[in-house]
């Protein structure tokens, strides 16, 4: 038997997410912790990672409130070996290589600064990740205004496509 569960992550408006997988949550929640730091100066996180064995959530970061977030979501989560990122002063591309490169990532779900939800599946034997849900869905294309206006804030923001 198994049960489907939607889990909605918790966090303040303007902060991003990134949702993961690994192993070896004893040492990658630190490691992950140095990464992060190394990647983007000013960075402000909490990460937070799910340990099948003794099945309690390993937590670490700079920014306390950001780190409980982290471990509440995690928790929340309950698969092993899930880890979730929580963070300001950065974007998911300054540090989705970063954290992707990791020897004990073994893979990335999702990260946004969007509403965020983690789709769940629960075994008798545990839980596990089947997928995220980021944002709303798309219903229409961009007009040549929207378009403008997408590139002057991606130059705004220090990304230019020239």
């Amino acid at each position: 038997m198994v049960r489907i569960e939607v889990v909605d992550i918790e966090k303040p408006e303007g902060v991003e997410v990134i949702i993961g997988q690994g192993n070896f949550s004893i040492f990658t929640v630190d490691d992950l912790a140095r990464a992060l730091l190394t990647a983007v100066p000013g960075i402000k996180f909490g990460i937070a990672m799910n340990e099948a064995k003794p099945q309690l959530t390993r937590f670490t970061g700079n920014d306390k409130e950001l780190e409980e977030l982290a471990a509440k979501n995690a928790v929340k989560i309950g698969a092993g070996h899930v880890f979730v990122i929580l963070m300001r002063n950065a974007f998911p591309i300054n540090v989705l290589n970063t954290v992707k490169n990791h020897p004990a990532v073994a893979m990335v779900y999702g990260a946004s600064e969007n509403p965020f939800q983690v789709i769940v599946a629960e075994t008798d034997l545990g839980r596990s990740v089947l997928g995220v849900v980021d944002g709303k869905a798309a219903n229409k294309i961009e007009t040549e205004e929207q378009r403008k206006e997408r590139r002057e804030l991606v130059e705004k923001i220090g990304y230019t496509i020239h």
